[in-house]
């Protein structure tokens, strides 16, 4: 079976949130269960070495019509984990930015340009090197277009002939909405501009369209997949179609997992001392390290709290600004932040952190090595996320025996049970209010099991005992790809 991944992002080439891990990971095992898997992505020029990913040159080029012009992308290739290949699309004009999808103050006014020349770029892609896919595997609104360009434009060309699409919602709040002059310029027909299929209260949804017209749709946790078909405010104005896709049993959601060769204190390169569930007492030395990085006094019986995340609304920062000037006031603390995003929010954290510099450091950047010591380090991991459809950083925080302080949503709903001292069951705190004194009360709670150091040990280690490799959820996508070929494969018996 041959399966291709279209995604705008992709670690280790490129990360901005937890799409790139997802698609960096996931196709590894998928591998290993027999599938024959690639990647396409953009060859973001700025933010990807060519030399460090030994790419190489394909001589393949692709020419992708925008309206009357036809503007050309090279191909590239690369083989990386377990010797995956990987395709590369170039294009200074649309993917030769300074970051990914925005600056810190907005995105940039071409992105729709640049979804449709990817989408269309990895149909033509595909053809230009002679990878006939079975199935392709999209990730978010971005490649939202891809299964909508298959049941149309393409629906006539052989070399898609029997080629089915599974698009996958890593996100539901960006979706992707844009005028009508873009559904132009994506080349559809006019014809097709209702509810329907494309048309979205007068213009484009692109996290719709690959709604409405992939084969399968997923989303990343089971607890998303029903908020966002049940609830306005969670499916953001698309609940209906997911509600229909769900009727007709093409709607699932499968809980994301996390890379245990990349995340794994035992064997992790960038840790001051690796440890393992038998030897948790030496992620002390790991504080100690992260404690000299950031200028913060050295003090083990000093609780240390940690976030390592995209800035924005989205993942709480409301409640961070709130709750980090009084716990920083009254309880003895330290505080490590490591993300980039909204200017606003960082400027705001900026002045918290100028004015308790002696307990709070903040990194403004992307920096992986720096994450892994962070996870290392910590004590407890801050992710009060108003909205999360899985969450890979609770996952990876107790992995490295690093407590989870979250809000009961989505995939944190699935992973993080509550601790509870009477029973010492449970992996972290969740708070089920989204309130500034419901999450400072779980803060308190957290500061009281710290102080116990023997209950502080248990919790450790019931996160550190918790499973959430890729395994199973590669198993249930593999499962979803051979049904849907087993249906193509009855549809073509009956012409």
């Amino acid at each position: 079976m041959k399966v291709v991944f279209a995604s705008f992002e992709c670690s280790p080439f490129v990360k901005v949130g937890g799409l790139a891990d997802v698609v960096g990971s996931l196709p590894k095992f998928l591998k290993q269960q027999k599938i024959d898997i690639t990647v396409i992505i953009p060859l973001h020029s700025k933010k990807i070495d060519k030399k460090k990913f030994k790419l190489r040159e394909t001589k393949q080029k692709v020419l992708i019509p925008l309206k009357e012009e036809y503007i050309e992308g090279k191909v590239w290739e690369s083989k990386l984990n377990k010797n995956i290949k990987f395709y590369l699309l170039e294009n200074d004009r649309f993917f030769g930015k300074e970051e990914v999808y925005s600056t810190s103050e907005a995105d940039y006014e071409d992105n729709p340009l640049r979804f449709i020349f990817f989408s269309r770029g990895v149909l033509e892609t595909l053809k230009a090197v002679d990878f006939k896919a079975d199935i392709i595997h999209c990730h978010d609104m971005q490649t939202g277009l891809i299964p909508a360009y298959l049941k149309t434009l393409y629906s006539i060309d052989a070399f898609f002939q029997h080629t089915k699409s599974i698009f996958t919602i890593h996100n539901i709040a960006y979706q992707g909405l844009y005028d009508y002059k873009i559904f132009e310029l994506a080349g559809f027909s006019s014809y097709d501009f209702i509810p329907e299929k494309f048309e979205y209260y007068n213009k484009i949804n692109f996290m719709k369209t690959g709604i409405v017209f992939a084969d399968i749709v997923t989303t990343v946790s089971p607890s998303y997949a029903k908020l966002i078909c049940d609830s306005h405010n969670e499916g953001r104005g698309l609940e209906g179609v997911l509600s229909k896709k769900y009727s007709e049993g093409k709607f699932v959601g499968i809980l994301n997992g996390i890379d245990y060769e990349e995340w794994d204190p035992e064997t992790d390169k960038y840790i001051k001392t690796n440890y393992n569930i038998k030897q948790i007492e030496k992620k002390s030395l790991c504080k100690e390290e992260l404690q000299q990085i950031c200028g913060l006094e050295i003090k083990q019986e000093v609780p240390l709290y940690v976030m390592v995340s995209r800035i924005d609304p989205l993942k709480g920062f409301d409640l961070i600004i709130e709750v980090l000037p009084k716990l920083l006031f009254e309880k003895e603390v330290q505080v490590v932040i490591l993300g980039k995003g909204r200017k606003d929010l960082q400027e705001k954290l900026e002045q918290i952190s100028i004015k308790h510099k002696n307990k709070f450091k903040l990194f403004i950047e992307f920096n992986n090595p720096l994450g892994h010591k962070i996870y290392a380090a910590a004590d407890f991991f801050l992710m009060p996320s108003n909205s999360e459809p899985c969450g890979l950083s609770q996952m990876i925080a107790m992995r490295y025996a690093t407590i989870p302080i979250v809000y009961k949503t989505g995939g944190l709903a699935d992973t993080v049970e509550q601790f509870d001292v009477l029973t010492n069951k449970g992996c972290g705190f969740v708070f089920e209010q989204y309130t500034v004194e419901q999450f400072y009360n779980k803060i308190l709670q957290s500061i009281e099991v710290f102080n116990n150091k023997e209950i502080f040990k248990i919790l450790r280690i019931n996160c550190m005992k918790k499973n959430f490799s890729w395994d199973v959820s590669a198993k249930k996508y593999v499962e979803i790809y051979e049904n849907l070929l087993k249906q193509n494969i009855i549809k073509r018996n009956r012409k």
